[in-house]
């Protein structure tokens, strides 16, 4: 970021972003494995829900900031206040977070790039998972690169009032953050990204039914928005133990799988709108949505929580291990 800001130019520029875009993608698995580790599984819910509300959060603050930073000043000094802050961040890691000397230790020198790989595809939970993150990603990207055409064809829109339309989507991702923390360790992770993704899948099905005016069609994104980031973020914390011999692994390819499933999602949305309507967008997501539940419940069909979790629900609500 701090080059993006020194150095004007294009290349310069668009090697900074797409540094900080890696950089980024290799952080949220690595911080996400490390919480797997060090949070208790009946308590995963909670850890990983906030974890993901901070980009939520930040994204609420920060966009808004950087227009008025460019607004204000110049477009090169949003890159100076994130690099700067990237450095805070740096700090703050070192002084706060305990390294992983103070861990569980596990004999890991033999783990390699291709036997990590190996070991999720062969577990029916992992590779079920990865499907569920394909098809759940490709029905919402099929549906979020049309919604903006969507909404200016049918209400005349401009492209300001467009640009707010984010802000619900924002606080929706936010609030679903929020559930999750609140809510999925209550329900069961697992019963929790059922519901979700059933709930999902209907917000699509009846969005155009419901989006007759502008008020209503602003509710039915934040209702579409808010049970798929549920579902998402709740569904990467039940994975954070489905192979838990490489967790950070596990995470990359739930993170990578739901990537392809949004690049195809953005392919296919483009190509149905040109030839339907909002309805053929939704029903199309609805029957994405239906495919990642069949991958759901097949990977997770006689899986269990881990034994030293169950253990821990027990002793925490003063059970015996016969009770």
């Amino acid at each position: 970021m701090l080059t993006g800001g020194i150095f004007p130019f294009y290349a310069p520029v668009m090697i900074a972003l797409f540094l900080a875009g890696l950089g980024k993608s290799a952080y949220d698995p690595a911080i996400q494995a490390y919480v797997g580790e060090r949070v208790p599984f009946r308590r995963r819910g909670l850890a990983i829900g906030l974890v993901e509300t901070t980009w939520a959060g930040s994204s609420l603050v920060g966009i808004p900031l950087v227009g008025f930073l460019i607004h204000c000043f110049d477009w090169r000094v949003p890159f100076f206040v994130l690099g700067s802050l990237g450095f805070v961040g740096m700090g703050a890691l070192k002084i706060l977070i305990p390294g992983d000397r103070n861990g569980p230790q596990s004999p890991r020198a033999s783990i390699t790039i291709r036997s990590a790989w190996r070991r999720v595809v062969r577990e029916r939970a992992g590779l079920g998972v990865l499907g569920f993150a394909f098809f759940v990603s490709l029905a919402n990207d099929n549906f979020f690169v049309v919604y903006g055409a969507w909404l200016e064809e049918a209400f005349r829109l401009s492209v300001v009032a467009l640009g707010l339309t984010t802000t619900v989507i924002g606080v929706a991702e936010l609030l679903a953050e929020g559930l999750t923390a609140s809510l999925a360790d209550r329900l069961g992770l697992r019963r929790s990204v059922t519901i979700g993704l059933i709930l999902s899948g209907a917000s699509y099905a009846t969005f155009s039914y419901l989006a007759q005016t502008l008020p209503m069609a602003l509710m039915g994104l934040f209702i579409v928005f808010l049970t798929f980031e549920f579902t998402a973020v709740t569904a990467l914390s039940l994975s954070t133990e489905l192979v838990p011999a490489v967790r950070a692994t596990m995470i990359s390819g739930f993170l990578a799988a739901g990537g392809i499933g949004r690049v195809a999602g953005a392919l296919i949305g483009g190509r149905i709108w040109m030839a339907g309507d909002i309805m053929s967008i939704g029903v199309f997501s609805a029957l994405m949505s239906a495919v990642a539940l069949i991958f759901l419940v097949w990977g997770l069909r006689g899986w269990r929580p881990p034994e030293n979790s169950v253990r821990e629900m027990r002793s925490e609500h003063g059970l015996t291990s016969e009770g």
